[in-house]
């Protein structure tokens, strides 16, 4: 897959193709209307304006995901029910009831990937963009192929032969400038044209302000060109002093300000995730039970997870995925307000009407809707609570039939002494010969 040529999966690279029309005409607007070419600025907006459109998607993910919690005490019971039972006959059943359950509520088994389908295709999509910004922004690709066509000579792209790019290759792997991506793109055999125009300009895009200047001195019939583009380049990629096509961790561990940007990837992060699980008002569980665990697990792995690829990657990558954890706090604030609102009986009624229509379409009789959920759930709650109350009772109970038998027995007696032992079989003959 050539970065620059927008080519990999045709899903992902149509995409792709979408994500950089929006990133090129916010490029233009903030440059046409306020005179600004800032490729941090742009970013932000960008992962505004994707995060927005995937707001709806959004809702019905953390609607399924609150429906899941009131379906949970059912769906357990029915586990717990088949527990230890592997026979085939046994699988069968527990899968048709478990089944039956998501149809009560009108949803299904797969009722929460739907979205996760939508929405992958558009996350590698976004990482693309942005790991290839002038791939996708003409505006900024231009500035990149003035070096391009001033260090090989070349009039336009059309022009560019095979071994046009061997000294750029060759200045690349002399700075240690990485020449992999998602391929590898110092790998140009055999590519000519426009095809090696964009891995040229996947190369340059690598560059940091340091290297810019030591390509002047590699390249110097073309110094003066490298020089006036470099300087544009370097102002659209620095937001407040971070070259945004460098890694914050640059082989040091003296900390820098770019450091700022996997610390706050992975507090922000941390706290999206805590505000989308408060959403699921999930019921309460054992807090040794594997599920829940992993669950803990997971929330400090991922953001962790995060900062350590924002160290790595470019930091273009990392002020995208602060400004969209940022959104998705302040999105998820919106969503849980609303949901908190939502009626889950009213919820499922509109489910079950729903899945009643494609059942019709299909010939099939509609499925019962269950008008009293909730009320169902509170109830297997009751009983669960009166169950414990009434073991908790037998226990007291005991307990008090026990101290009033040592009070009985080991009266006036130190306990477990000989005494009281003689006490104890004297009130034994006296209580049973009356």
């Amino acid at each position: 897959m050539i970065l620059a040529t927008k080519s990999g999966t045709p899903i992902i690279g149509q995409v792709a193709s979408v994500m950089g029309w929006i990133m090129d005409g916010i490029y233009k607007m903030l440059d046409g209307l306020f005179g600004v070419q800032n490729l941090g600025l742009c970013i932000i907006i960008f992962s505004i304006l994707i995060y927005l459109f995937m707001t709806p998607l959004q809702i019905k993910q953390q609607k399924f995901s609150k429906l899941s919690s009131v379906m949970q005490p059912e769906l357990m019971a029915i586990q717990n029910k088949y527990k230890g039972k592997t026979d085939n006959d046994s699988m069968m059943r527990m899968n048709v009831e478990t089944k039956a359950v998501y149809e009560k509520y009108g949803t299904s088994m797969t009722g929460g990937c739907l979205q996760l389908v939508i929405q992958l295709p558009i996350m590698l999509a976004l990482y693309r963009v942005i790991y290839t910004i002038p791939a996708y922004v003409g505006q900024v690709k231009e500035y990149f192929l003035q070096v391009v066509y001033a260090i090989t000579g070349a009039a336009n792209a059309a022009a560019l032969q095979e071994g046009a790019a061997s000294k750029l290759v060759q200045f690349a792997t002399d700075n240690n400038i990485p020449l992999t991506g998602m391929t590898t793109i110092g790998d140009l055999t055999g590519v000519t044209g426009e095809a090696l125009a964009n891995k040229m300009v996947d190369i340059l895009y690598k560059l940091n302000p340091a290297q810019w200047t030591e390509l002047g001195n590699a390249f110097p019939d073309a110094a003066s060109v490298i020089a006036a583009n470099s300087a544009v380049i370097e102002g659209m990629n620095s937001f407040f002093g971070i070259n945004l096509a460098t890694n914050p961790f640059n082989g040091s561990w003296v900390p820098n300000i770019a450091w700022l940007i996997p610390i706050l990837a992975g507090l922000t992060q941390w706290l999206s995730s805590k505000l989308m699980m408060s959403a699921q008002s999930q019921p309460k569980q054992d807090d040794n039970s594997m599920g829940t665990q992993m669950m803990k697990q997971m929330n400090i792995i991922m953001p962790l997870m995060s900062v350590w690829f924002c160290f790595t990657f470019p930091a273009a990558i990392g002020i995208y995925w602060v400004a969209s954890s940022v959104f998705m706090i302040i999105q998820q604030v919106i969503v849980n307000a609303y949901l908190n609102r939502v009626d889950i009986d009213e919820m499922i009624r509109k489910n079950v009407e729903k899945a009643n229509k494609k059942r019709a379409k299909k010939g099939l009789p509609p499925q019962k809707i269950n008008q009293n959920a909730t009320a169902s759930l509170k109830s297997m709650q009751a009983a669960a609570e009166k169950e414990e109350a009434l073991r908790a009772e037998k226990l007291e109970k005991t307990k008090k039939q026990v101290e009033a038998s040592n009070v009985y027995y080991n009266n006036d007696a130190k306990p477990g002494s000989i005494a009281s032992k003689a006490n104890m079989v004297a009130k034994y003959n006296e209580k049973h010969n009356k």
